[in-house]
């Protein structure tokens, strides 16, 4: 009996580093007023979440800025896919959902001189071997007062791009940020996107003050000091950029 529970873990644990990596949506939309932003907000509650909820999607995460520009505001959706297929095959099949062309009718047929954003961006991401599917976050208390900062590192070339991947993935930077628990929603290279060459990653936190904590924490971590020593690893960032959100009480993340 013993023998058949070690060969049945040793399964799991074999497909679960046999899985293959996810494919990350990142669609921020841009408005010029808050009227836009609520409009289009309205739209994501009533009619698109629901819609890739009907499609399997059942964690996709709405944010916002904690501070919003008020010269360019922003919603940030994040959507996980199983494969480059199911990412190409949706929209076709929310064009075939009656539903969703019913409830979310003020959006899709918006008169060109109502546009309910003033643009809208995508970026698209794999998910790293390190970590080829996305975690739900294991946080407590109110949404209102959660910390969830995207970063992008940025490379100067697309060699020093890969090696930064390779330090989180065969240098388990990821594995540091676990043991710290950092609650990584993801970890993707982004395939196409504005700021290339350029992994992105999604930490969370309970409050700002929980997100400065871990931080402090990591910065001070043994493993940390030792990896970030290597000299494999230098001059692999170019540009750290910080985004700090919150979810929307909707958000399935």
């Amino acid at each position: 009996m013993k023998q058949l529970l070690l060969a049945a873990a040793l399964l799991s644990s074999m497909f679960v580093r046999a899985a293959s990596p996810e494919i990350y949506e990142i669609r921020i939309y841009h408005f010029k007023t808050m009227a836009q932003l609520q409009r289009v907000s309205d739209y994501l509650r009533t009619a698109h979440l629901p819609a890739l909820h009907r499609q399997g999607i059942k964690a996709v995460g709405v944010f916002q800025p904690i501070v919003q520009d008020t010269a360019d505001l922003r919603i940030y959706v994040f959507v996980p896919y199983k494969s480059f297929g199911h990412f190409s095959q949706l929209q076709v099949r929310l064009g075939r959902d009656a539903q969703l062309q019913a409830a979310g009718k003020d959006y899709i047929d918006a008169p060109h001189d109502q546009a309910p954003y003033a643009r809208m961006e995508t970026i698209l991401l794999q998910a790293f071997s390190g970590m080829p599917v996305m975690e739900l976050p294991k946080l407590t208390g109110p949404k209102s007062a959660r910390v969830y900062e995207l970063r992008s590192y940025e490379s100067p070339t697309e060699k020093y791009y890969h090696n930064k991947v390779k330090m989180f993935n065969a240098g388990d930077e990821i594995g540091i940020f676990r043991k710290l628990n950092f609650n990584a929603v993801f970890y993707g290279e982004v395939l196409a996107g504005a700021r290339m060459p350029n992994p992105m990653y999604l930490t969370t936190f309970v409050s700002q003050e929980d997100r400065d904590a871990h931080w402090k924490a990591f910065s001070a971590d043994a493993d940390w000091k030792k990896l970030s020593a290597e000299e494999e690893y230098k001059n692999n960032v170019s540009k750290n950029e910080k985004f700090f959100l919150r979810p929307m009480e909707y958000s399935d993340i």
